[in-house]
């Protein structure tokens, strides 16, 4: 008899996990003593910092599961994922039909966005934070159709422009392409790989412009841009100046206002998702994906990103149910 009533006991406080975002204390001890085993992710760079600070917090819950973290690019992520190397996929864009027939399971986390990096000690910053960045400028930089930042600022400089690109498949790529309407393949410019690769790049070169996601552009212990980089503002409005309410690239929490309301656009400013071969069926897999999408959340802004919507967020804890 204690044995049936211990037995309902522990499906009772089961169920109760399942179907609660909000666990009581009692029902994370039952979690802490069953989960165990081996998360292993993959993918991209732009949600490798959230995904470790996730894996840190989920972890002091759960100390007998391990979480393996590695980066490569959101190519890799999904790659690695449908091959069955990792549980999930780390992957910044929108996940591909194609993708999906071969059983790709993708869960939005949290957002980001990508903004164009130039070296801080630019001779010409003061006017380029005046003048900003166009799409149709993007569009001809990415091209190799601009040579000097005379003519993308539209004066007599003759300094010459170095133009970075990603050379891994990858969502910032992708993302920041989308933005001016075009592809990552459609980018010209000397190919860096990984979001690091490009932001040292950018910091060694006085005359360079490139790409970033916000977690490799801006220091987030300080909420400003790295030492040796600035952020050229987007013209969003194409008139060919930087408006005041187009000027919010000061800090994370300005840049995060501004995707918030709509300021900032998407593209390139985007969610990222974790992405499952199948729906998730393993529980400590299915136990992480609604710790991110519940405790998680409140991690997002600390490291440089914006938490999902409630809307958002019931809707992708439904998928996963």
């Amino acid at each position: 008899m204690k044995k049936i009533i211990v037995l309902v006991a522990s499906l009772i406080a089961l169920v109760s996990f399942t179907h609660s975002p909000k666990q009581s204390t009692a029902e994370k001890a039952v979690e802490n003593q069953e989960l165990s085993g081996t998360i292993q992710l993959s993918g991209a760079f732009a949600l490798y910092p959230m995904a470790v600070k996730w894996a840190e917090e989920f972890r002091k819950l759960n100390p007998n599961v391990k979480i393996d973290i590695s980066g490569g690019g959101a190519g890799k992520g999904m790659t690695d994922v449908l091959s069955g190397v990792v549980d999930l996929g780390m992957v910044s864009r929108e996940v591909h039909q194609e993708e999906l027939n071969k059983g790709a399971f993708p869960i939005a986390t949290v957002k980001d966005a990508v903004v164009p990096t130039i070296n801080a000690n630019n001779p010409e910053l003061a006017t380029i934070k005046k003048v900003g960045l166009s799409k149709d400028n993007a569009r001809k930089l990415w091209a190799g159709e601009i040579k000097t930042w005379g003519e993308l600022l539209g004066t007599q400089s003759k300094l010459p422009v170095h133009v970075f690109t990603r050379s891994d498949a990858c969502g910032a790529a992708e993302t920041w392409a989308a933005w001016f309407g075009k592809k990552q393949e459609d980018l010209k410019g000397t190919a860096v790989m990984g979001d690091p690769g490009v932001a040292a790049a950018v910091q060694k070169d006085k005359v360079s412009i490139g790409y970033n996601n916000i977690g490799y552009a801006y220091d987030q212990k300080t909420k400003k841009p790295f030492e040796g980089l600035a952020i050229i503002p987007l013209d969003v409005n194409g008139n060919g100046k930087i408006d005041p309410q187009e000027d919010f690239y000061q800090t994370t929490k300005t840049l995060i206002a501004a995707i918030n309301d709509g300021r900032f656009p998407s593209p390139p400013a985007r969610d990222l998702y974790l992405v499952s071969k199948g729906k998730p069926t393993r529980p400590e897999v299915i136990a992480f994906l609604k710790f991110v999408l519940g405790e998680g959340q409140k991690y997002a802004a600390e490291t440089g990103y914006i938490a999902l919507s409630k809307e958002k967020i019931a809707a992708q804890l439904e998928k996963i149910k």
